[in-house]
């Protein structure tokens, strides 16, 4: 039945006040909830409650931001602040992501000790900072991070030019463990009589760290940039050897599982190869009394990285022989000396499938001397190798 004229206009008007009350909703905020005071009060005073210097319920904060980090920082500098400090220190306030649990209690109480006007060095700054560098980390040229705070106080130790420590701060020096510390020191100064950009001290920086891993007594004593620059290439030079010797590696051994159905061996996620049936050996010489028992040991090379330091460590092409180890028609074997903490390496041998000792040799491919001569041919008797005539 057709609809009045009148009936359309109703239905008319109240679409379009059904229209306008969706817009209104959809357009209208909620009311927004008034700042978390009482939560910002608990997780500024958590663990730190004897040291607040005011009471909780004489703050009247005139805040309008909801922001639960600044609420706690705003809540921090009331109850722990008797003067301002630093960004860099008021930060562990606002975000502590990434820290573990004891990092942060000690950003959190160098906070308090400085914003009360204590002293920093007292409350255990002196483990990495002299008086003068706590001095410097408290009032930093620029804004930096806490890490960087402490990197750019060492480095005005070492030069007056702060422009040069901000850019040691902004390198990854200041992402170093701190546990580590007293290398990283030595970094900074390094750089502070050897100025450079920030993109070089961070290339530079990764190949220390990787140096100081694999040796803790580096030392950067009576070094330059441009020393320092040719060990770097020759790292990145090994690296890709390593790569280039894992990738004939991983072939090799995806080929022997291929038959082998989709759930690869154990030794899959190996870095190393089978190598030879043959047991390392190790030999100490009778010694006087009181005399440094010295160790001979023969090793077997069975990885990528372990060529690579031989070839590096004995100026010869030994890494070049990786294809033929991974094949397993041939075996590395390196013989070293142990005296004393100290390893020195002496014999790189090449072994063949049927056990014979076909390339003997030392220091920049030089033939081996006659008392090596008698503890190379002391291991092959002990484990039927047989070694050809020098």
């Amino acid at each position: 039945m057709a609809h009045s004229l009148i009936q359309r206009r109703q239905e008319a008007e109240r679409a379009r006040v059904e229209a306008y009350e969706f817009s209104l909703r959809r357009v209208s905020q909620r009311t927004r909830p008034p700042p978390d005071f009482l939560t910002a009060i608990d997780e500024a005073k958590r663990g730190f409650e004897a040291e607040t210097l005011r009471d909780a319920g004489d703050w009247k904060p005139q805040l309008k931001t909801r922001d639960a980090a600044r609420l706690r920082l705003a809540a921090a500098r009331y109850f722990f602040a008797r003067y301002p400090v630093a960004e860099h220190l008021e930060q562990i306030w606002i975000d502590c992501a990434g820290l573990c649990t004891d990092e942060i209690v000690l950003r959190k109480r160098w906070y308090i000790v400085a914003a009360g006007g204590g002293s920093l060095y007292r409350a255990g700054a002196d483990a990495w900072l002299s008086r003068k560098e706590v001095h410097a980390f408290l009032n930093p040229p620029g804004s930096v991070g806490f890490e960087a705070a402490i990197v750019q106080a060492i480095a005005r130790t070492y030069t007056d030019d702060l422009g040069l420590a901000l850019r040691i701060a902004h390198s990854r020096i200041a992402r170093t463990p701190r546990a580590q510390h007293r290398f990283w020191r030595e970094v900074v100064r390094f750089f502070c009589a050897h100025p450079t950009t920030v993109e070089e001290m961070d290339d530079l920086s990764d190949y220390l760290a990787a140096r100081y891993r694999r040796d803790r007594t580096f030392s950067l004593k009576g070094r330059s940039l441009a020393s320092l620059g040719r060990l770097m290439r020759e790292w990145h030079r090994d690296l890709e050897a390593i790569a280039r010797i894992e990738a004939a590696r991983r072939r090799a051994e995806a080929a022997r599982n291929r038959g082998r159905g989709p759930t690869p061996g154990p030794e899959a996620s190996s870095r190393s190869w089978p190598g030879a049936a043959i047991t390392d050996w190790s030999w100490s010489p009778p010694s006087k009394a009181h005399a440094k028992r010295d160790e001979y040991v023969v090793t077997q090379l069975r990885s990528a990285a372990d060529l690579v330091a031989e070839t590096r460590a004995m100026r010869h092409c030994v890494a070049s022989y990786a294809t033929k180890c991974i094949a397993g028609h041939a075996s590395i074997w390196s013989l070293r000396r142990r005296v004393a903490g100290d390893t020195q390496r002496l014999l790189t041998i090449e072994v063949d499938r049927q056990g014979r000792a076909i390339q003997v040799r030392s220091f920049a491919n030089r033939a081996p001397h006659a008392e090596e001569c008698k503890v190379l041919a002391r291991w092959a008797k002990a484990r039927g190798i047989v070694v050809p005539q020098q």
